[in-house]
């Protein structure tokens, strides 16, 4: 599996500008094989409340523990970042934050309003977390008016309590299903392969999120980001990608993005 590098010019510049202010990418702090592709093509992936999770999923290479208070001036610089950059698709994620009592929530819908405000051209989808299924929280956030929400439930259901360990595959569904039913955001949810999932479990994840009106599909090869991370189990032939994709298709998704380096937010800008 190959991905193109960019230009060392244009690679260092956006880097530089994206970590002003102490701003955190999901780009650098998930080890994500695209980066160089997605910052050419203006897209970027900005963490918000920090880069410290409450939660300890087995396949992810964010840190977990105690996070710090949220920092007021996070959207603002967020904002400006989003600005300065000349970023056009800005995708929006964060570490869950179950030490709040709204999940974030409220820091979620200032940094998109803030986006909003300083550059109005910049589409914005939010890759979010499931808020513990609170339909308050969900409802601030689809208040701010984000043009994709997405939300991965990441494996199929027979492996999400040892990859997602504190998630649960039936919340995701409905975080989804909240969303759908109750504004006309576009929904969006992303897959892993190779975890030891079956060609059964794949089609009835497809079938499920169909079932919530998911509109959007992403679907790629899980890569062990480090030694204490979950092993590979299998790596998945680019073909079946390829026929996994015309399924997902047929089966009624709007856009589908099915290949080995496929991460949630490549090609994001398409997907609106």
């Amino acid at each position: 599996m190959r991905t193109q590098l960019t230009r060392a010019h244009d690679y260092s510049q956006m880097k530089t500008r994206l970590n002003a202010g102490g701003l955190h990418t999901i780009c650098e702090s998930g080890a994500c094989p695209n980066k160089g592709e997605c910052w050419s093509h203006d897209t970027a992936t900005f963490m918000i409340l920090g880069n410290i999770c409450t939660r300890s999923c087995r396949f992810c290479n964010v840190k977990t523990g105690k996070p710090n208070a949220p920092e007021a001036t996070e959207p603002e610089e967020v904002a400006n970042a989003v600005l300065s950059t000349g970023v056009k698709h800005c995708v929006i994620t964060s570490v869950d934050r179950d030490d709040l009592p709204d999940g974030g929530s409220a820091h979620w819908a200032q940094t998109i309003l803030a986006i909003k405000k300083k550059a109005p051209g910049t589409s914005i989808e939010a890759l979010i977390p499931d808020f513990q299924g609170s339909e308050k929280s969900i409802n601030t956030l689809m208040d701010a008016g984000p043009e994709v929400i997405s939300h991965n439930l990441e494996t199929v259901r027979n492996l999400t309590r040892a990859a997602r360990v504190y998630a649960s595959y039936e919340r995701s569904l409905g975080v989804l299903e909240y969303i759908a039913c109750h504004s006309h955001i576009r929904t969006k949810s992303g897959i892993m392969l190779g975890l030891g999932e079956t060609e059964g479990e794949i089609l009835e994840t497809m079938d499920d999120l169909r079932k919530v009106n998911c509109q959007v599909l992403t679907i790629g090869q899980y890569l062990q980001p480090s030694r204490k991370n979950l092993p590979v189990q299998k790596y998945i032939h680019p073909d079946d990608f390829r026929r996994y994709g015309e399924i997902a298709r047929e089966k009624g998704f709007l856009f589908v993005e099915s290949a080995p380096l496929v991460r949630s937010s490549y090609h994001a800008e398409k997907h609106l």
